[in-house]
């Protein structure tokens, strides 16, 4: 597992002042605005944002098998085959979260959850952060649906996980999951 304070911190050769903060609108479920922001030649450019709560995406192992949750994604208009995923809520870890989030959405209760990674996403749009996590020694426990949560559970083999990520509709977050997994030898 990769260690965030790896390398020496890195400055930016110029300050990029902000002068000025605007949120133009909040939704409840993320906010959106931009900064005023000096750049390196003196100019001010608006650099617009959206800014939303740190997530947590599931990557759990069942002996062979990989847990996966089938539902439809409405923003996207598609049913998509992915990791269990959720939001991260006020005072928990990645972890805690992960945890949690597995349990609601499949059923199943880990023994162990890791960090496997955090990290910023779409750097150039959001301020949203993502951990990966990985859940072993699951037990079966009664599913807790949220109220916007329509979703079936299931599994693939491992050996088949890429392949089943790649497949259209895919996304960022489950392909990254089992990438990250992949690389520390846990799939």
């Amino acid at each position: 597992m990769s260690d965030p304070d790896d390398g020496p911190a890195r400055e930016p050769p110029h300050e990029w002042r902000v002068v000025d903060r605007e949120t133009e609108y909040e939704t409840g479920w993320y906010d959106g605005g931009y900064d005023r922001v000096e750049q390196p030649d003196g100019t001010e450019k608006e650099y617009y944002w959206a800014e939303l709560p740190a997530a947590v995406v599931v990557v759990a192992r069942t002996g062979d098998e990989l847990v996966l949750v089938d539902q439809y994604r409405p923003v996207i208009r598609e049913q998509c085959l992915e990791l269990p995923a959720g939001i991260v809520e006020d005072g928990e870890s990645f972890t805690t979260a992960g945890a949690r989030e597995l349990r609601e959405e499949t059923g199943f209760d880990p023994a162990g959850v890791s960090l496997i990674e955090d990290f910023w996403c779409a750097t150039g749009v959001l301020r949203h952060r993502r951990g990966i996590v990985f859940a072993e020694g699951l037990e079966p426990v009664e599913r807790d649906l949220d109220g916007n949560e329509f979703l079936s559970v299931t599994t693939v083999p491992v050996e088949d996980a890429l392949d089943v990520a790649r497949r259209q509709p895919a996304n960022d977050a489950t392909i990254e999951g089992v990438l990250l997994a992949k690389e520390e030898g846990l799939l």
